[in-house]
């Protein structure tokens, strides 16, 4: 399987670095329009940089390609390789915009080529085994959880970040992560409520999803922070709390209720899942997977946009400071009042 990569930044480098120790894949290509970082990048890699997309097409024609540039630039080169035949894994979010994403989505199957977004929580090991935990019944009927993703502000490396119309916020392009996770746990969302609050200096979120399960959960997202980049999450339900958060030592924590604790078993149950992976290889053998076998993948097109609609309802909520809700029979396609 032929891949190149779009963007040479910092996950660029991420999903270059990962093909080009990928069995079975050949990373034939990297292309951004700073010379200097594409030729860096495919020295490290031992491929070969361009900073032209049509050339490096043209050169390699790849089966695959990973585009990693900013969100507002997503459209035109999805589109441009979904017209050229070429599958593609594209960052998260889709787009700035919903209409932007149908569009890509639209061209895509219109060019008969598979469109994965880059969700990669649903690929970190602890987020993944805290899932597959709740789905057995480990800690009962979920009833709250809690997530927060909270770091420095990516504009004072990226200015574009700061442009609400370009990056979405600290909303649509930090906290969509935990919104697709909690999706992927929780199920259907049935409201939103949220506020936001920025200045120059930071962008602050808290958003309370209401699902169709009854569960409710409240996701903090915060640029500006200045303490080191901190994920965690909880999830509370009838027979016990389990919860992760990357400050800890411990990957994640189980405690069960009393009634259902045995006399001298721990309270703190630890995973079988090592506490250190790389989940952006995993992410990326996924897709290429999937295109290999032509199967579903585990998070598909159809959640990143019900992730991005979920997002907007967020913000639309935090403008108007009124809650957004979603029609149970229609899932998330239609916002009542």
């Amino acid at each position: 399987m032929k891949v190149a990569v779009l963007g040479c930044g910092i996950m660029g480098q991420t999903h270059a670095r990962n093909y080009a120790v990928m069995p079975g894949v050949e990373l034939a290509g990297v292309c951004d329009e700073q010379e200097e970082l594409g030729a860096q990048l495919a020295a490290d890699c031992g491929t070969t940089a361009y900073t032209q997309f049509e050339e490096m097409i043209a050169a390699v024609k790849p089966d695959v390609i990973s585009i990693c540039l900013p969100t507002y630039l997503h459209k035109p080169y999805v589109i441009l390789a979904a017209q050229a035949g070429i599958h593609i894994i594209c960052e998260k979010p889709i787009a700035p915009t919903l209409e932007e994403a149908n569009e890509m989505i639209r061209v895509c199957e219109q060019n008969r080529v598979r469109l994965f977004i880059a969700h990669v929580v649903r690929f970190f090991p602890n987020y993944t085994d805290m899932s597959r935990r709740i789905h057995q019944g480990g800690i009962g009927k979920v009833g709250v959880a809690h997530t927060k993703r909270v770091g420095g502000h990516p504009a004072k490396a990226k200015p574009w970040y700061g442009n609400k119309a370009k990056s979405g916020g600290v909303i649509l392009d930090l906290l969509i992560h935990d919104i697709d996770y909690l999706r992927s746990v929780l199920g259907e969302v049935q409201s939103v409520f949220a506020m936001n609050r920025t200045s120059m200096q930071m962008d602050y979120a808290l958003v309370t999803l209401r699902f169709q399960s009854g569960a409710i959960a409240n996701l903090e997202g915060y640029w500006g922070y200045p303490g080191p980049f901190t994920t965690a999450v909880e999830f509370a339900g009838n027979k016990g709390i389990i919860r992760f958060n990357s400050n800890e030592v411990s990957s994640i924590r189980l405690q069960k209720a009393p009634s259902e604790l045995k006399e001298g078993s721990p309270r703190v149950a630890v995973p079988s899942s090592p506490a250190f992976h790389d989940p952006y290889y995993y992410e990326l053998k996924h897709f290429i997977d999937c295109i290999i076998k032509d199967e579903a993948p585990i998070v598909t097109t159809d959640d990143a946009y019900r992730a991005m609609e979920i997002a907007f309802a967020a913000m639309e909520s935090a403008e108007s400071g009124k809650p957004v809700f979603f029609k149970e029979s229609d899932g998330l396609s239609v916002k009542e009042g």
